[in-house]
């Protein structure tokens, strides 16, 4: 199984590019976030002419969160699975795709330290922990796909000091992070390439990406059952290039399955 993660944002303005993607890489399962449309508008019909089922959780054009797969989808799942309120927002799917419990996820930004947000994004993170505590063990063929807007260490942002007293590096998003690892997954890149200068955003402005201004924030995280299963790791960079892309880049790996 060939699986994917794509911060798309906005499905509509990247349509022609994922399209040309889809049928260059030809992945079996891809997960992707921001697409920023509603469920009435995301074009499913598209996706199954190139081969692909699919799943959206969205509400208007914010957020929205989608899985495609060419090898099956079933118990899907829009939010989060328990019996609280429902989520504000549509940043998280799931889906059994080809025996692999697949999560497409979009954590919340948090903005700056001192904003609601922030707390959001943390207790988003705490649910997020619980849901698997209460649903899934290690054991499971079980994949965390996303953009989590966390750089999890210091070698995943281009400079440090750019970043102090802000979000993505946070000690309590970070913690949020490891606690995801210390539970049983495995962060694929980073177990795979341990150097630094690995990123999967870069801001548009001021020639970011060609002067390898980045982060490291977009994840597949792994259950270590099915992190045993793994082989190719990588990040696609020239999903980056050329006209009108996403700030964001695909990350890929390859399970036998």
């Amino acid at each position: 199984m060939r699986l994917a993660t794509w911060n798309v944002n906005s499905l509509n303005a990247r349509m022609p590019r994922v399209e040309q993607w889809l049928e260059e890489l030809q992945p079996d399962v891809v997960c992707m976030q921001e697409t920023k449309l509603s469920d009435d508008a995301f074009p499913a019909m598209a996706f199954k002419a190139l081969g692909y089922d699919s799943a959206h959780h969205g509400f208007n054009q914010w957020n929205g969160v989608a899985i495609l797969s060419r090898v099956g989808i079933d118990d899907v799942v829009e939010g989060f699975p328990d019996d609280d309120e429902p989520d504000r927002d549509a940043r998280i799917i799931w889906a059994t795709c080809g025996g692999v419990r697949v999560v497409s996820m979009y954590v919340p930004n948090g903005r700056t330290l001192a904003d609601e947000h922030y707390q959001y994004k943390l207790g988003w993170l705490a649910r997020l922990q619980r849901a698997l505590d209460a649903h899934h063990t290690p054991r499971d063929l079980l994949v965390l796909c996303g953009d989590y807007n966390i750089a999890p260490g210091d070698d995943d942002v281009w400079d440090m000091a750019q970043f102090n007293d802000s979000t993505h590096v946070s000690e309590p998003e970070r913690s949020a992070f490891r606690s995801l690892l210390e539970w049983g997954t495995v962060d694929l890149v980073r177990a795979r390439y341990p150097e630094d200068g690995l990123y999967t955003y870069w801001d548009y402005r001021a020639g970011c990406f060609h002067k390898r201004m980045g982060m490291r924030i977009d994840h597949l995280l792994a259950s270590t059952a099915l992190a045993e299963r793994s082989g190719f790791v990588f990040i696609d960079r020239n999903a980056r290039k050329g006209t009108k892309p996403s700030d964001h880049t695909v990350v890929m790996a390859e399970f036998d399955v």
